[in-house]
């Protein structure tokens, strides 16, 4: 079985389009608004274009893809790097693929390659399992808030990647 990490490219925009869209049922089934649960071809090729949005290739295809944000979502919140639009192939869920591209992205680009000592991501407090998921990999919760969009209590967790933390 061959892995390869690696950043996308247009040329995987389709494929990630399919992993995401049939990992986000849940959210479409929670009626949160979320772009990446409804997102086309061409807001997936823009993800592409415009952050870090990375795959996790396994014998050749695409199983799980995680988004590193190169916008301000969090400006005057903090200054660290924000993970988005991850999902894994619904066939390879339970498998350990998200959780190897998770720690890859963790280790290599948002410590080693950024030098960042944390990362975060937000997620909902409707969703069944995300929530204790990502606390099972050791996010802690930063802080709670509500758009205001009907999602209800998001949270913005926090992870340390520095070696010793």
């Amino acid at each position: 079985m061959s892995e390869i990490y690696r950043l996308a490219t247009q040329e995987d925009a389709e494929r990630i389009q399919e992993v995401i869209y049939e990992a986000y049922i849940t959210i479409r089934e929670l009626e949160l608004h979320w772009p990446a649960a409804h997102a086309d071809l061409a807001m997936i090729q823009t993800n592409i274009a415009e952050h870090e949005c990375y795959v996790l290739e396994i014998d050749g295809e695409v199983q799980a893809t995680v988004t590193l944000s190169k916008g301000n979502e969090l400006k005057g919140i903090t200054d660290l790097p924000f993970l988005r639009w991850f999902a894994v192939d619904p066939a390879s869920q339970g498998k350990g693929v998200g959780n190897k591209l998770l720690t890859w992205v963790e280790e290599q680009i948002i410590r080693d390659k950024l030098g960042a000592p944390a990362v975060t991501l937000a997620t909902a407090e409707k969703h069944p399992w995300l929530l204790p998921m990502y606390e099972r990999r050791g996010y802690e919760r930063l802080m709670a808030f509500d758009p205001g969009n009907g999602d209800g209590t998001m949270h913005l967790l926090k992870k340390s990647v520095a070696p010793g933390n």
